[in-house]
């Protein structure tokens, strides 16, 4: 009997580990389909930014804000209801149909590569240098589920030959493939990190958005079933002037106009800064007009406890269909709930932010 007893609660003792195990991990560690958006960080640029010949000397800098993303899990959910200015939104909300969460980071990547690309080129635009752009190849963005090249291909890779076709170009990919029919098989080579192969992939009717006949598979368009991105270098005609962009695991593009500053700033021998703390957002398309963002209350709370003194947010944005974006208005109201003193300065282009650098008086350096 005594051992039964004991058999009883070492067994007792055994199931309430193992729920006491469950529940620690339900609460703290399992994802629920909710992403949590707080304040990022705001990264000094100048590293980021390299000039073979660069003769300025710069006292201030330029800063990039980001957004923290983050999964929430049932602990974090309820911190999120006390914590102020943390956000909830649906995973749903950011993901494009079928898309994973490794496909959405791969798709923020090709949007900081482009956005580096066109960040070039206004700086280039605005100084009058002058530029060809190259093409570097072929990356896949994503990987339609339930297609053959789903068991082979992944986000990341690219897409160097069609058969025995090399390709540069998603165009060239789509003529490669146009007269293919679904079932044909090609022999595609493709490069993943610094290993090249090369597979037989089948292909299959393409979703009939991108093709045709929704209900007559065998009239749509055969592919891959993969978003593929043109992948873009911009060259200087002058190699003392090529600029290159390391920015690290940030993505998005909505860095672009801070890139392009800071890009000016080191291919002039002046500090446009003029030795202040300078932050801001905004994407930059190659003409230098600066567009709308997401999330830019709270860059603003990155921004201050960086100690920036100024931040560049893009000017209020109406869409073709009437829809207001207040990037400008939602900036000066989240700078005016944390009491900072950090002027917020409205932006259109980058003669915009420009025109004010030059107002200002130039910082003097404290003595040491």
């Amino acid at each position: 009997m005594e051992d039964t007893r004991h058999m009883k609660r070492a067994s007792r003792i055994v199931v309430s580990v193992f729920i006491a195990i469950a529940l620690v991990y339900g609460i703290y560690f399992l994802p629920l389909p909710l992403f949590i958006f707080s304040a990022g960080t705001a990264e000094d640029i100048q590293p980021m930014v390299q000039v073979k010949q660069n003769d300025s000397q710069d006292h201030g800098v330029f800063m990039l804000t980001t957004v923290r993303v983050s999964d929430a899990t049932v602990f974090s959910y309820l911190l999120s209801f006390v914590r102020p200015f943390e956000e909830l939104h649906l995973k749903s909300e950011l993901l494009q149909k079928d898309e994973t969460e490794q496909e959405y980071s791969q798709r923020q990547e090709v949007n900081m590569l482009t956005s580096q690309s066109s960040a070039i080129q206004a700086a280039y635009h605005k100084l009058s240098i002058p530029y060809k752009i190259t093409t570097d190849g072929i990356l896949i963005v994503q990987v339609f589920k339930d297609y053959p090249a789903s068991q082979i291909l992944k986000p990341g890779d690219y897409i160097v030959k069609i058969d025995d076709t090399a390709v540069q170009t998603k165009e060239e990919l789509q003529a490669l493939l146009k007269n293919k029919q679904a079932g044909d098989t090609v022999a595609v080579t493709y490069k993943r990190k610094k290993a090249t192969k090369t597979d037989s992939i089948a292909l299959a009717a393409l979703p009939a958005d991108e093709g045709t006949a929704a209900d007559k598979p065998q009239a749509r368009r055969a592919g891959l079933g993969i978003v593929p991105a043109n992948v873009q270098s911009v060259k200087a005609d002058d190699e003392t002037r090529q600029v290159k962009i390391k920015a690290g695991d940030i993505g998005g593009p909505s860095a672009g106009l801070m890139f392009t500053l800071e890009i000016i700033n080191k291919l002039l021998p002046e500090d446009i800064t003029k030795g202040h703390k300078i932050a801001g957002t905004g994407t930059i398309d190659e003409k230098g007009t600066v567009g709308v963002i997401g999330g830019i209350q709270h860059k603003i709370i990155a921004a201050d406890k960086a100690g920036a003194e100024i931040f560049f947010a893009p000017k209020d944005y109406v869409s073709p269909d009437g829809q207001t974006i207040k990037n400008y208005t939602d900036a000066v109201k989240r700078a005016e709930e944390i009491h900072t003193a950090m002027k917020i300065v409205p932006v259109g282009t980058v003669d915009d932010a420009l025109n004010y650098l030059n107002t200002l008086s130039p910082k003097e350096d404290k003595a040491s």
